[in-house]
């Protein structure tokens, strides 16, 4: 074969593998704007019929995903490949993958049943999975949390699903426990009554239920009240330092003596 007909002929190829990725490339860029745009349309729908935040990022994660699949599927279509071999490809793929990573496809399952049952949403503070902590994002595979000393936890959705959820914010209130000690010179009743009238003037602290301050048990100290103040869940640690500065600035403008442990010895005659 002539020289001239080999320089030709690679030529040829040259221009049309060129052409092919330039197509590849193009349409990698384009489909990828039309996908963000698809994205911010669909969000913008749903934020505008006010649906769950935990719900919109849930779908946005999934078409964001399912889009990208077909995006890649179009690009090698381009180079000339067949695209049911290649879904029968990715299929045999997907069990194999299934098979061998089966806690991630139950991570994806578990992340499906929490948008659509709601147990919480984004914003509030749960325990699951051993982690406390906001809500700031539900994935397709784990639940972000932020701890209230400022770490991102990510939590897997099937170890959340699969375990007790505790939903802080669900109620309107919740309880503060919080514990007094008396010394035995100290009548539980008056500090009792001047402990309820405090605890009252404690800011978020709500008015129905009324704070409860109810003897626990007596002691070798002396008497034990339990404090409890109610408040929302926002409002809890503040309540809880404020009730506590409660409980020390009674007992020092009421000279309430330090409870200690008493015992009575005594000795018999010989």
């Amino acid at each position: 074969m002539p020289d001239w007909l080999n320089s030709q002929m690679l030529t040829s190829y040259a221009i049309n593998a060129g052409t092919k990725v330039l197509g590849a490339i193009a349409i990698w860029i384009i489909g990828g704007l039309i996908i963000n745009f698809i994205i911010k349309l669909s969000t913008n729908s749903m934020n505008s019929h006010k649906v769950d935040a935990m719900l919109i990022k849930y779908v946005d994660s999934s078409v964001r995903v399912l889009l990208r699949i077909v995006l890649v599927i179009a690009i090698l279509s381009v180079f000339g490949i067949e695209t049911t071999s290649f879904a029968a490809l990715l299929a045999a793929a997907g069990l194999a993958i299934g098979a061998a990573w089966s806690g991630l496809l139950s991570n994806f399952a578990a992340g499906a049943f929490l948008v659509l049952l709601r147990p919480f949403k984004v914003g509030d503070m749960i325990t699951a999975g051993g982690v406390t902590g906001d809500v700031e994002e539900v994935g397709l595979f784990v639940t972000a949390l932020k701890t209230v000393d400022n770490l991102r936890v990510y939590v897997g959705n099937a170890k959340i699903f699969s375990d007790n959820i505790v939903n802080y914010t669900h109620n309107p209130y919740r309880r503060v426990d919080l514990k007094c000690q008396l010394a035995h010179t100290v009548h539980p009743q008056e500090a009792m009554s001047k402990l309820k009238v405090r605890l009252a003037q404690i800011p978020n602290v709500v008015t129905t239920p009324v704070p409860d301050v109810e003897i626990l048990e007596f002691n070798a100290a002396g008497t034990l009240l339990g404090v409890r103040p109610y408040c929302h869940n926002n409002n809890y640690w503040q309540v809880f330092f404020d009730a506590n500065k409660a409980i020390q600035e009674i007992g020092a403008s009421n000279t309430w003596p330090v409870p200690a442990p008493h015992q009575v010895l005594l000795q018999r005659p010989a």
